[in-house]
Parts: C-alpha cells; structure tokens; sequence
C-alpha cells in the first residue's frame, strides 16, 4: 500500500529535492553555500512579495515566531495578540514567556478576527508596540484577514507580526503592500521541504524597532538575535551554523514555485481548496470553517457520536491515507484535510474516497461516490476570481 500524507505539515517533498539531500553534505563557510544562499535568499523574496531582507534560522517554525517576537520587546511590553486558534494561542504563550503584557484579541475558534476588532482594541490600548496576527489558522482552518488588519496597524505606532507558516505559498501574501513588518513562516509547509528551517522577512518599520529595543539594554535572546542575521546577510552568510543541507536542497523547491509563478500558485491551492470543501455535502459533514476559509486545508467536523481516532486509524490503516485530526479544545472533534506545496488535485481525491469509504463502515450515512463527484465537478467549474 502506498502511503499518502495529506496532513498540514510536514508535507510530502518533490523528488528532485530529495536527491539533493541524499548528495554528500557539503562544508557550510564556502564561496559555494554563500551563492546558494544569496540565491534561494532572492527565490524567498518573491515567494513573500517582498524587497526586504530574510533571515533564515536553523529552527522550526515556532523559533521564528520567537526570534520575532524576542527583537521587539521587553519586560512590559504590551502586545494585541489576534487569536482565532491554536496557533494565535502560540503568540501568546511566547509574548507571557519573555515577560510582555499581553492583551488577547478573540473571536470563537472556526471564525475568523477582524480589521474592525483590531482597530477597537488599538482604540483601547493605544499603547501598544506589537500587535500579531496568523495567516492561516491551521488548527481550525480560518483564513485570517491580513491585507485588513495590517491597514489598521500600519498608521500606528504598533509593529504588525504574521504567522504565514502554513499560508506563505498558499494563497496570497504580499508582505510589503500588506504593511507586515514581521513576516515568518517554515520550510515543511508549502516550500516542500522537511522541518528544520525558519524564516523572517523584515520591514524598515521592524527594524526601527528592533534597534530601538535593543539600545535599552542586553537583547532578550542569542541565538535569535536578529542584528547578527542582518548583518552576516549582507555576505550571503549566517551568524551561526546552517542547515546548509536544507538550504541547497530548498533552491530545488523554490525553483517550482519560480517557474509556476506565485500568482498561479495561489490559484492551485484554492481551486484544490474549492474542491475538498464541495466534498463536505457529498460526504454529509459539516465544515468547520464556514466563513474565510483557508486554501492549505480543509477541516470537516467529526460526525456526531463518531470515534475521531478511530476515523483516523482506519484511513491510514486500510488506505494509506494520512491526515489530521483537531489538536487541544479541538481533539476528537474535527478532522484536516491539507491541499498544500507538492499535493496535487488527484491525492485530494484518494483521500476523499477512502473518508467516503470509512465513514459508511463506521454507519455513517454517505452516498458512494457522491464526495468524488462533488469534488470533481468543483474542481472542474473552479474559475479564478469566482
């Protein structure tokens, strides 16, 4: 049987990219890994829309997100976090662990936050140095309003920090027309690369504050110190060892991105997106994101009285068929399709065969073929802009 990962990271990597990492590892201070670099560098500046500089760290995502945050506060420091899922609870927890003062901006999990509420609670707190957002809540399935909320946050004092982990070379996010001045996401999303890189793209409006910050006294991290990124940037070099591996082997898929263009790229993932989402009503589920839904995944909600690890273990088990269930408050409840990087149309299809399949054992009522049928004539009918 062959195995099929549909889960919202890791996600399947490119052949090419693989036998780049099975060549033999190369010494990291060189004239060569310094032209990778500069290049794949480049290659990410038109992935995030942006004529910023990126820093890359040998991290997870979640270090990005903290080497972010940890530049532009301090002890006391109030922050807006806008939290829509799991994964807005993420700023949070880093913004209380550096000792910020952190005021939560909330909407029920499965909705999504608005520009109206945001600007409501800068009304409040005008005060405010950081304000964080996350581009596609990959917990609940939401798509967050960015392009809105950066416009409110872009005449304030207030730095705008995103969370496009799971969104950047998903769907649209123009980094600079967006006003985001902290822009972070990681390689085992949609760049089609296993887990062990971060990057954060910065504006002029972030760095000013980071030098601000920094002037006031130590800097609240080493290793994420990101002067000591900027600076080694400018010779196509890092401050500290790389994943020099994975970032020879992300030049091969960046180069798919380049060639299909960023544009297109995003229509693929939202027509893939329409697709599994016309499922739901052949399948008889609910979505759960009913509303600004994102294109990476698609969440349905666990039929009532049904098992959800059982739903889980039979796919994989019988089918092959690897996806997510709900993580935290969400556990049981929901289950996650994701349609990003180097998934196409087809494997969307396998999977949501093999959930028409094992939800009618497990006595749920589903018409064969009807999730197929649905899928196919909206992927069929999709047309951009629609």
């Amino acid at each position: 049987m062959k195995p099929r990962l549909l889960c919202p990271g890791p996600t399947p990597v490119p052949e090419e990219t693989l036998l780049e990492l099975a060549r033999p590892v190369t010494f990291h201070r060189s004239a060569q890994f310094r032209s990778v670099l500069g290049s794949v560098v480049a290659d990410l500046q038109q992935v995030f829309c942006t004529k910023n500089p990126i820093c890359v760290l040998t991290s997870s995502g979640t270090g990005g997100m903290e080497a972010a945050l940890t530049n532009v506060i301090r002890p006391g420091t109030k922050i807006l976090c806008c939290i829509s899922g799991r994964w807005g609870e993420r700023w949070k927890n880093i913004a209380k662990a550096f000792g910020a003062i952190v005021i939560e901006v909330t909407c029920p999990y499965g909705e999504a936050n608005t520009p109206a509420q945001l600007a409501k609670a800068l009304a409040e707190h005008p005060d405010a140095a950081v304000v964080t957002a996350t581009l596609s809540e990959t917990s609940t399935g939401v798509r967050n309003d960015i392009k809105g909320l950066g416009a409110v946050v872009k005449d304030t004092k207030a730095v705008f920090i995103v969370d496009a982990i799971s969104g950047l070379g998903v769907m649209e996010c123009r980094t600079d027309d967006w006003n985001i001045d902290f822009c972070v996401t990681g390689s085992q999303k949609a760049l089609m690369l296993p887990a062990g890189l971060a990057f954060v793209a910065v504006s002029d409006k972030g760095w000013k504050r980071v030098d601000e910050v920094l002037t006031q006294g130590p800097a609240c991290s080493f290793y994420f110190d990101l002067r000591k990124y900027r600076e080694n940037l400018k010779n196509n070099d890092t401050p500290f060892t790389p994943a020099n591996t994975l970032i020879k082997a992300l030049s091969h898929s960046l180069a798919r991105l380049k060639t299909e263009g960023m544009e297109k790229v995003w229509q693929r993932h939202e027509r893939m997106a329409a697709a599994a989402r016309a499922a739901a009503t052949g399948l008889n589920l609910k979505l759960f994101a009913r509303v600004n839904p994102t294109a990476g995944l698609t969440v349905y909600e666990i039929p009532s009285g049904m098992d959800g690890s059982v739903l889980l273990g039979r796919l994989e088990k019988e089918h092959g068929i690897r996806i997510a269930g709900g993580q935290d408050t969400m556990k049981g409840k929901i289950i996650r399709l994701a349609h990003m990087g180097y998934i196409d149309f087809f494997e969307v299809l396998a999977a949501v065969s093999a959930l028409e399949m094992v939800l009618a054992d497990l006595g749920h009522k589903v018409e064969s073929g009807a999730g197929v049928a649905a899928a196919q004539r909206a992927f069929s009918s999709w047309k951009a802009g629609a």
